[in-house]
């Protein structure tokens, strides 16, 4: 059995991205799909001080760029939103438990290191694999030379990697050709992210914050807990 699933490279996701890859062999970043035009949360993610719920947002150039995908999309580093960022994140969690073992990543994430969001969103994904002890495979989809566009781009994709199993989440199977996976072979599952209950700063629980809120907090603990948030899928 192969599984593989699919998901945009968001900024710092929520626990429910995290879930979907521990029951992936392998997770497919959609890079080369098209940017949105609104809010998306390739950008920004949501994280918590003492007003409630605190927004961060990488700002990106949109103007005189027309239609780009995920992969060239180019981060802003004018003005001084990092160092703002840094300065929200570090007086939000100054309490918090195991904050101060992720400062030096936090730092790098807000360096002007990196040019394109893809790269950012990559480097923060995989840094949470590895505190969340995940094993899962994780490739772009601009590596597999793929232009076919949904509905049949999910199937291209499990094609390419040989898959035997396609995990989605519960909301996609509208957008899904189910005829054409069964025509090839893949069996859909799919399944329902759960939010995570933990200790949190800051008086009343927030739900669906990213995953770095739940690992600021309880360290060690976070692969734990994400693991039991996870229900068995199924088609």
């Amino acid at each position: 059995m192969k599984i593989v699933s699919a998901q945009q490279p968001f900024f710092v996701p929520y626990a429910g991205f995290f879930q979907k890859a521990l029951q992936s062999n392998i997770l497919v970043l959609m890079d080369s799909v098209q940017f949105p035009h609104g809010t998306t949360w390739l950008t920004r993610n949501r994280f918590k001080n003492d007003q409630g719920t605190l927004w961060l947002t990488i700002p990106v150039w949109k103007k005189g760029r027309g239609l780009q995908r995920i992969s060239d999309v180019e981060i802003c580093h004018e003005g001084r939103w990092a160092n703002k960022h840094l300065a929200s994140l570090r007086t939000a969690y100054a309490n918090a438990p195991f904050f101060k073992d992720h400062n030096d990543f936090i730092g790098q994430l807000f360096s002007p290191n990196y040019g394109k969001l893809v790269d950012l969103n990559e480097r923060a994904i995989r840094y949470i694999f590895e505190q969340l002890e995940i094993p899962t495979r994780l490739i772009r989809l601009s590596q597999l030379g793929i232009e076919a566009r949904e509905p049949s781009l999910s199937i291209e994709v499990c094609k390419a990697l040989k898959a035997t199993h396609f995990l989605a989440q519960n909301s996609a199977r509208k957008y899904l050709d189910m005829k054409g996976f069964k025509k090839q072979r893949i069996e859909l599952i799919f399944f329902n992210p759960r939010p995570l209950v933990y200790p949190q700063l800051w008086g009343e629980f927030l739900p669906n914050l990213s995953v770095l809120d739940l690992i600021f907090n309880c360290g060690p603990r976070s692969a734990e807990i994400i693991k039991k948030g996870i229900k068995t899928p199924r088609g």
